[in-house]
């Protein structure tokens, strides 16, 4: 919101990519833009309530509601509302981590902010998180990875908030991961990366949404992962595609942006 792959993927889901690169995000809504291009708050009809683990994965859209041609899968069954935080993805400016973490969420505590003379950000690590990965028969390069993440109070909004001022202090940063569990000898993956907005309409039934591109420059490969984050309710909802090379990442299809936002929507209200 959002590793696996570029986590997008984790056959590489935006956020946790095996390799690091972020994924999905999410990483995830109607009418315009917001100002500066990114985000638009509006007023929902109904109070939204925070999901349980189990809630939030049963609000995760599914292929018959997709549709023919769609297959959804989803990847976690939800970290449930307590875990562990493991291999974090940590940017080398604090003020840029929020962008990692929502892209590749890792559900419990989240650690404790670097040293640094600015205010520590609002932590997008969630209490509960439900991972997928849509594929279109059409286009399998269109294929989505993504994540419902559930925040507490008014997390998701401040959250959110934050991202929205990050691109100008995150056009450029870089982040570090460590090795994965079953290879400690590894060591540490060093990854550069370039973010840019992108002007994205606000689904109906969201409160706000922003895109964005985020490029992982970590070899002689770069992976592009575009993603959009919607705020619905208490919580996000980031789906991202993930380019390669010279090849752009498409445009997160909004059929399932529109289907995913009313239904998570329709859950809070229940």
């Amino acid at each position: 919101m959002p590793h696996r792959a570029p986590r997008p993927a984790r056959t590489p889901r935006p956020s946790r990519l095996p390799a690091p690169l972020l994924v999905g995000v999410l990483l995830l809504a109607a009418g315009c833009a917001a100002p500066a291009g990114g985000s638009a708050d509006r007023a929902a009809a109904a109070p939204a309530r925070e999901l349980s683990a189990a809630e939030l994965r049963a609000a995760a859209v599914t292929d018959a509601e997709l549709g023919p041609g769609f297959t959804v899968t989803v990847i976690a069954p939800g970290h449930g509302e307590t875990g562990p935080d493991g291999g974090r993805e940590t940017a080398d400016k604090q003020v840029c981590q929020p962008l990692l973490d929502a892209v590749a969420p890792t559900a419990g505590p989240a650690k404790a902010a670097r040293a640094s003379a600015s205010p520590a950000p609002v932590s997008a690590v969630p209490y509960a998180e439900t991972d997928l990965s849509v594929a279109l028969a059409a286009d399998p390069s269109g294929s989505l990875y993504g994540g419902l993440l559930g925040y507490r109070g008014d997390r998701a909004a401040r959250l959110q908030a934050e991202l929205e001022g990050l691109f100008a202090p995150c056009a450029e940063f870089s982040s570090t991961a460590p090795p994965p569990p079953a290879d400690r000898s590894r060591g540490a993956t060093r990854t550069g990366h370039r973010l840019s907005r992108n002007d994205t309409p606000t689904p109906e039934g969201a409160d706000a949404a922003t895109g964005f591109t985020l490029t992982n420059e970590s070899g002689a490969v770069v992976l592009a992962q575009r993603a959009v984050l919607a705020r619905v309710g208490p919580a996000l909802v980031v789906f991202s595609t993930v380019g390669v090379g010279a090849e752009p990442a498409p445009v997160p299809d909004e059929r399932v942006v529109r289907r995913q936002v009313a239904k998570l929507r329709a859950a809070q209200k229940g």
